[in-house]
């Protein structure tokens, strides 16, 4: 599978919809719940798997994704909080290499947090049989849209990983940031990215700006090697 290529708009960089496909069956994949035997909202597709609950949580998962950053300092309050020091560890891989500059895609400051339209990447992957939405509520207003993961997706998501090592980084920080989120919905997860200033006062229709800096500061407070365990 060759490499999924970038553009940069205004000096940023942007996703391609290839791009976004992938990263967002990847993190479907790794997020997404076993089915209910009576599902909520009505019966699952007749090919479904899994599903993930809510659009919300879904732009909270990809948020982490997309900013490598945010997400290392999700890390540090756990450890902080925890004393678990393989969330530090974790945090200090992450902001001790690159990734923060060269795997961070900004996201748009919108009414409810981070945002990115999915349109385009859901339907690739609705056209392919990957992955299917359903919108729950009624013609007036939806309360929740819901994405279900066939079994092709299922099979496509572990193809990706036994056969792409492109997107190997993708496939270790979707079922990384799935990990840390288990059990946390999609307000859970808005709430805590709110707590950022940076990201909480960003302009409604901005993109929200790196914490990198400020990441790594926190970091060197602890000042403990990566690998090093605590007593």
């Amino acid at each position: 599978m060759r490499r999924v290529s970038t553009t940069r708009v205004d000096g940023k960089p942007e996703t391609s919809r290839g791009q976004d496909a992938i990263r967002i069956l990847l993190i479907i994949a790794a997020a997404a719940e076993p089915l209910a035997p009576e599902p909520a909202g009505g019966p699952a597709p007749a090919d479904a798997v899994a599903v993930l609950h809510s659009q919300v949580r879904l732009q909270k998962l990809d948020f982490w994704v997309r900013n490598p950053e945010y997400f290392a300092n999700e890390l540090l309050a756990e450890y902080e909080q925890t004393g678990d020091v393989t969330f530090l560890d974790q945090a200090a891989a992450i902001l001790e290499s690159d990734e923060p500059q060269v795997r961070r895609y900004p996201m748009l400051r919108y009414l409810f947090g981070a945002y990115e339209p999915l349109d385009e990447a859901l339907a690739v992957l609705r056209s392919a049989g990957l992955v299917v939405r359903r919108k729950r509520g009624t013609e007036i207003r939806v309360h929740r849209h819901d994405y279900y993961l066939t079994r092709p997706g299922r099979a496509a998501a572990d193809r990706i990983v036994r056969e792409a090592p492109v997107f190997e980084y993708y496939v270790r920080r979707t079922r990384l940031v799935a990990s840390f989120a288990e059990g946390q919905g999609g307000t859970r997860l808005k709430e805590r990215q709110y707590e950022q200033d940076e990201y909480r006062n960003t302009v409604i229709g901005d993109r929200i700006g790196s914490i990198a800096e400020r990441v790594r500061e926190r970091l060197r407070r602890h000042a403990v090697p990566v690998g090093v365990s605590t007593p």
